[in-house]
């Protein structure tokens, strides 16, 4: 498409992605990350076992839908529906729910099409460490309290996160990971998964409920950028369980295998053309 009307810096993010791709460094970040303090376990109360982030957490969320929907409304986020609605019944009993990350509303709109079928009406997410340390204001707000478990560089953090999530999803919850690691921007290819959130659901025997996100461009509206506003549909793909006859290393495995094939046939069935990356 013609860029010339789209800023310069939104620019930039597609040309290094392309040039990501064409190198295959598909798990680095595109967009410039500031350094962020390394989070301690005494930082994050995953659980909200305190009363104080037991607050927090329904603030954020009650403003958090407010603003999204308000989005929605207003058209500045466009979903045109959800498709795989068989496929609710695996968020019953706990699951982690997998979807491919190139916006920051990205994870809004999966929850947005989901949200009568998990346990409990809650989506959790795994979260890059700097977005819980960086982000002021409102996005630094339901970043740090929305339902959100952060990773960490921190040994004794990441074993509390671990616990964490066992424990949420041995009680039925789902919770949201992002397999390609780093987010790019509008970027419409399902990237090469990372094994550790696969290994997280082997360990609590729950399913993994591969979500994929198609676009397309709006043809009447453009975002601030200047590029054009997506319009989205949900697709929830066949739950995958794990085989707890291999062990964690290689059931782990199979499951990332086999939800990425998922999403590769899902990607050639949606846009026409085989999933190829350029050289």
């Amino acid at each position: 498409m013609d860029l010339t009307n789209v800023s310069p810096a939104r620019r930039a993010v597609l040309e290094k992605i392309a040039e990501y791709e064409r190198e295959g460094r598909f798990d680095e970040a595109v967009e410039e990350d500031p350094p962020c303090k390394e989070l301690l376990p005494e930082d994050v109360d995953y659980l909200d076992k305190k009363l104080s982030s037991k607050i927090k957490t329904r603030a954020a969320n009650f403003v958090g839908d407010r603003f999204f929907k308000g989005q929605i409304k207003k058209g500045e986020i466009i979903i045109d529906g959800v498709e795989g609605s068989e496929y609710f019944s695996a968020f019953e009993k706990g699951a982690i729910v997998t979807c491919n990350h190139f916006a920051p509303a990205d994870n809004y709109i999966l929850f947005h099409c989901i949200r009568k079928h998990i346990n409990g009406g809650l989506l959790y997410k795994i979260i890059r460490e700097g977005n819980y340390t960086n982000f002021p204001g409102l996005y630094g707000f339901l970043f740090r309290n929305c339902n959100t478990l952060p990773l960490s560089r921190n040994r004794r953090t990441m074993m509390n996160l671990l616990s964490a999530v066992n424990t949420l999803l041995k009680q039925g919850k789902t919770i949201l990971i992002y397999p390609e690691q780093n987010m790019w921007w509008n970027y419409r290819k399902p990237r090469p998964f990372k094994v550790g959130g696969f290994k997280m659901a082997y360990r609590a025997n729950v399913p993994v409920v591969p979500a994929f996100i198609t676009m397309k461009h709006d043809e009447t509206k453009k975002d601030a950028d200047g590029y054009p506003l997506q319009r989205h549909t949900v697709h929830i793909m066949p739950p995958v369980y794990p085989d707890l006859t291999l062990g964690e290393k290689l059931g782990a495995q199979k499951l990332m295998e086999e939800t990425f094939a998922l999403y590769k046939a899902k990607y050639e069935e949606v846009y026409g053309e085989p999933l190829n990356y350029e050289p």
